[in-house]
């Protein structure tokens, strides 16, 4: 029962669409309507706030982070149950129940997951 609570965690943190929340909370609108129509750090870019499309990387990434640590940890280091956890949180962002399942590419969020799980991989692929 455990991992299936996890990985239904995980998708709805990995839902949460921060680039659509932190461009209304700047008062920007809708990120959806400009560019690619994606709610990610790109998109966010082309608003020309810098401050927000870092924003929306760290939280991004981060919510794939979060979701595979709090299995690790929930699961003493369960390597299936990190990996269901870090493909939940990227599915998420890419199909957010919140948004009609219409999302981001997941490119911030799946380097989030890589980085808990695998930190040198992780690295080897943000450069």
């Amino acid at each position: 029962m455990m991992p299936v609570l996890i990985v239904i965690a995980a998708y709805l943190l990995g839902a949460v669409p921060f680039g659509l929340v932190i461009t209304r909370a700047a008062g920007l609108g809708d990120i959806r309507t400009i560019g690619s129509g994606n709610i990610g750090a790109t998109n966010v870019l082309r608003t020309g706030r810098k401050d927000l499309a870092l924003a929306t990387l760290l939280l991004d990434s981060g919510k794939g982070a979060i979701a595979v640590g709090l299995a690790a940890l929930l699961t003493g280091g369960g390597q299936v149950a990190m990996a269901l956890a870090g493909a939940a949180a990227f599915l998420g962002h890419c199909f957010p129940v919140y948004l009609k399942f219409k999302g981001g590419k997941g490119v911030a969020t799946f380097l989030g997951t890589l980085l808990a799980r695998k930190f040198l991989v992780g690295l080897a692929a943000c450069g």
